[in-house]
């Protein structure tokens, strides 16, 4: 592991452009340690990326898709060839281990190959011949698209709008998140290497940076991924000039664990345990409440702790058995711990799991040891809001319909997952509001980057990954040819 430390700049109009200041981003597991600095862009230089994205969106929309598809090809390998030290980096600037790095970059490529293999076929017209003439359907570029991305998974969370959008002939402006800012910019500067300058732009800062990418009248679409509360304020900012959105936003993941669930089942229980605690629960699709059905409740919890202690690791995210690194900020494991101390100021019993395998590292960076709440309310802030960390209530429910009810008490539906005999689980499924549920797997475990990923309720607008995914950055343009061209009566 290198611990040099790196520094990054924008790229606006195929150029590296350094910014007067720059943020440093430290090392979650270290804080004392400087990862790398990244560029605080300003309104202005968001403007000029904007601009460039602008002045090259012509050209490139009517670029051909073979050309296009053979360029992120190239990109998609030479973002393989320099793998490890993409995945190095990202562990040292977010805290995940090193094995969820290289996960996270996979992922990435498996949608961006799938994009390339398929975004021909998907985008190419559909020509109709009917009993009026002929009409031709025609997937176009949108424009220019502003992609706003989280500290979580961030480049698989760019990635995802990268893709379909430079592949069906728009121009992109990135902003990553302060937070995780240096393999993203890493892996988005390969990408703009193999595209004509203007194409794809990185911009990195503050609000301000936000406001123009959200407001800018030459920016046609808008992807984000972020929280719900953020999301209403790019949707504010984009009403004046009615642009495109996809909106990826929180979620409140329920699993439902059904009577005919096999509690004995070891790998289904360790698949269970990954869903709350994968990349310590910062992730917008992991199982945050976990409802069991109350036949089974006592036997479950107790087989739950038991597997979550087998599997959970706390350490250094380059520890060959570390499964579980530090929470990426300061503010979110507080936030997090908030949650878990009002859980127990209210009564609810909460167990520590799994080991920490160093007792002095865990004390200097931003740890938490995983955590389970037995006995909160149904309506405690620990169930009710998205913790975006280590910890998971667990309740018990009465009946299926209870089951179905709690889980659709919330003002979010991202992913969900019901876990029991197949048939019995599939029926609930189809009661659950979310734009996912999965069977007898959940989060990242049940992801297919082959099938559409989006909320319902306030978990989002759109959706990405899949054929959905690439159709989302075109408009839909219809071109009529009537066999009947003469005007219709018109009287003297």
């Amino acid at each position: 592991m290198t611990e040099k430390q790196i520094t990054i700049d924008a790229i606006i109009n195929g150029q590296k452009f350094q910014a007067e200041k720059q943020a440093p981003r430290e090392n979650p597991a270290r804080p004392d340690e400087i990862v790398g600095y990244a560029p605080v862009n300003t309104r202005e230089d968001t403007v000029r990326a904007i601009d460039a994205a602008h002045d090259a969106f012509p050209s490139w929309a009517e670029s051909d898709m073979q050309d296009r598809i053979k360029r992120m090809k190239t990109a998609i390998q030479n973002i393989k060839e320099r793998t490890p030290e993409i995945a190095e980096l990202l562990s040292r600037e977010h805290g995940k281990p090193l094995y969820d790095s290289k996960g996270e970059i996979g992922v990435s490529l498996a949608w961006m190959e799938f994009a390339c293999d398929n975004v021909a076929e998907v985008l190419k017209n559909e020509v109709q011949n009917h009993d009026g003439g002929k009409t031709i359907i025609a997937k176009d570029a949108i424009g220019v698209v502003s992609a706003i991305s989280p500290w979580n998974y961030p480049i698989s969370l760019s990635t995802i709008k990268i893709a379909p959008a430079l592949l069906a002939g728009n121009t992109m402006v990135l902003k990553p998140s302060p937070l995780a800012p240096l393999a993203v910019s890493i892996v988005t500067e390969i990408i703009a290497d193999a595209f004509p300058p203007g194409v794809l732009n990185l911009v990195h800062g503050e609000a301000d940076v936000g406001v123009e990418l959200t407001s800018n009248p030459k920016v046609a679409k808008i992807a984000f991924t972020g929280g719900t509360e953020t999301a209403k304020h790019i949707m504010k900012a984009a009403a004046d000039t009615i642009k495109h959105m996809t909106l990826e936003l929180g979620g409140n993941d329920a699993a439902i664990v059904l009577s005919d669930f096999d509690v004995n089942d070891e790998k289904a229980m360790r698949r269970l345990v990954i869903s709350n605690f994968l990349t310590a629960g910062q992730i917008c699709m992991i199982a945050k409440r976990v409802y069991v059905d109350r036949s089974i409740y006592d036997q479950f919890v107790e087989k739950y702790i038991e597997a979550a202690n087998k599997w959970i690791r706390v350490g250094d995210p380059f520890g060959k058995d570390t499964t579980i690194g530090p929470v990426n900020n300061k503010k979110q494991m507080e936030f997090v711990q908030s949650l878990v101390d009002d859980a127990k100021s209210k009564g609810a019993e909460v167990v520590k799991l799994g080991k920490i395998l160093d007792q002095e590292l865990y004390e200097k960076g931003y740890f938490m040891q995983p955590t389970v709440v037995i006995g909160a309310g149904y309506d405690d802030p620990i169930v009710v809001e998205e913790q975006f960390g280590p910890t998971v209530p667990i309740l018990p429910f009465d009946d299926d319909q209870h089951a179905i009810d709690l889980a659709n008490d919330s003002i979010f539906g991202l992913t969900s997952s019901v876990w029991g005999e197949e048939e019995h689980a599939v029926k609930i499924a189809k009661h659950i509001q979310a734009g996912t549920t999965m069977i007898n797997t959940a989060a990242v475990q049940g992801l297919d980057v082959r099938f559409p990923f989006g909320g319902v309720k306030q978990s989002g607008i759109g959706r990405e990954y899949g054929k959905e995914g690439l159709l989302a950055y075109t408009d839909t343009h219809v071109i009529n040819l009537p066999d009947e061209l003469d005007l219709p009566y018109i009287p003297e």
